[in-house]
């Protein structure tokens, strides 16, 4: 538990709950990367089968989202854990929530594939799968971070969001383009629409997830904090 930049506990017994836990994160963590990484093949593949697979694997995202949660509430009650130790239970309580929703954006883009995009539309689905390596990249090194509590991988990733969000506008406004262009599209071109919103939304949770290590090591709350105060941390 010293590598994951946590002191060690004078209560042994509070030590290896703290560790149990934080294996339940890292398992939930890498199955919604795997979610991820599949929603995004099925698009690219068109692979209904799939897709499916995604939303019916959602549930054990869910579940241990509630495992977790219980767990930590509990080490809260017997424990009652003060300074660093209430800061790191507190950042896993909302890590969670963020990765349980990541696994509900997952199933979004995965709905693309269900929507049988007619051929001279299939085109749209390249940048899409552009903007989803990068997101998935962000996440990948997001929960990487995460594992080792490291604020300043935290901090390099926090910053990399911004060209998520450029990527993201300029994918809109080509969608937007091509549905005004051709207003038989719209319908097609929505689905795509609602799969970038998604991704971008998952962009944004591995940006919270990153405030939440920095919160942890750091003491500091940067939700609000401007991309200039952030570089002086």
């Amino acid at each position: 538990m010293d590598s994951l930049n946590i002191s060690r506990h004078i209560s042994g017994q509070f030590n290896e709950d703290l560790e149990r836990i934080i294996n339940l994160v890292m398992q939930m963590g890498g199955l919604v990367e795997k979610q991820l990484s599949e929603a995004l093949q099925s698009v690219s593949e068109g692979d209904e089968d799939l897709a499916k697979k995604v939303f019916s694997n959602d549930y054990q995202v869910n579940n241990l989202e509630v495992v977790i949660d219980e767990e930590c509430t509990r080490l809260i009650a017997k424990r009652q854990p003060a300074a660093g130790d209430l800061r790191l239970v507190m950042a896993i309580i909302k890590t969670i929530a963020d990765l349980e929703r990541i696994g509900d954006e997952a199933k979004k883009i995965a709905n693309v594939t269900m929507q049988s995009l007619s051929s001279k539309h299939k085109d749209l689905l390249l940048n899409l799968d552009n903007l989803g390596r990068r997101v998935l990249e962000g996440l990948q090194l997001t929960l990487d971070a995460f594992t080792r509590m490291d604020v300043d991988a935290a901090l390099k990733i926090h910053q990399t969001d911004e060209k998520i969000d450029r990527e993201y506008e300029a994918l809109m406004r080509q969608l937007m383009t091509y549905m005004m262009e051709d207003p038989r599209s719209i319908p097609e071109v929505m689905a795509v629409i609602w799969s970038a919103r998604a991704l971008e939304r998952i962009g944004d949770r591995s940006q919270n997830v990153c405030e939440y290590i920095i919160y942890f090591v750091k003491g500091k709350v940067v939700r609000h904090t401007s991309p200039a105060e952030m570089k002086k941390i």
